[in-house]
């Protein structure tokens, strides 16, 4: 996927609910650093954009007859928007205030920051988000030391899914000690 792509399905949302800003999430959201000349393939491998509108989150589902997995939107592009709630990444402190706004055409895309979608993922810890996260550490777009100091400011579910998030972070790469 890349950034056209995203702000044609985003685009396709404003026509069908009349949304114009959405919060994406997810492997996705990393292609708001469009700034950004190589994110590696093995960040932008999924084909369905994580996301809700802010103004009226539980609105996303309405689209997913229309844009979601198997839809006409799907069949015909190839990709599709995956309705989610704004509730279900685990995320840092302040991580509303870090987004990365994209506008084109009259919508605008909020993009998860790569150090806090990293924590999601480490939180969720499938394998496909793991590998997401190295290629964001192996191409510079994701600060292991960031994330350490971030998950200090994580709400979790609980302290299973905290302490298996440190044990997660603490395999990607070694604590730097202060001498």
């Amino acid at each position: 996927m890349n950034l056209d792509a995203i702000f044609h399905l985003l685009a396709a949302a404003r026509d069908e609910c009349g949304h114009a800003d959405y919060v994406v999430i997810g492997s996705l959201s990393v292609l708001g650093m469009e700034q950004v000349s190589a994110i590696p393939t093995g960040m932008t491998l999924s084909i369905d954009a994580d996301c809700y509108t802010p103004a009226d989150p539980g609105r996303i589902y309405d689209l997913k007859p229309a844009l979601g997995e198997g839809s006409p939107f799907h069949r015909k592009n190839g990709y599709f928007l995956d309705p989610v709630s704004p509730k279900l990444p685990t995320l840092p402190e302040g991580w509303e205030q870090r987004l990365v706004r994209v506008e084109r055409s009259g919508v605008i895309g909020w993009f998860l920051e790569p150090n806090d979608a990293a924590i999601s993922k480490l939180a969720r810890g499938e394998p496909r988000d793991l590998r997401w996260v190295r290629a964001g550490v192996e191409a510079g777009l994701v600060s292991l030391p960031l994330v350490r100091l971030r998950v200090r400011d994580t709400s979790f579910l609980d302290d299973d899914e905290r302490d298996a998030t440190i044990q997660r972070l603490d395999a990607l790469g070694p604590k730097r000690r202060s001498r």
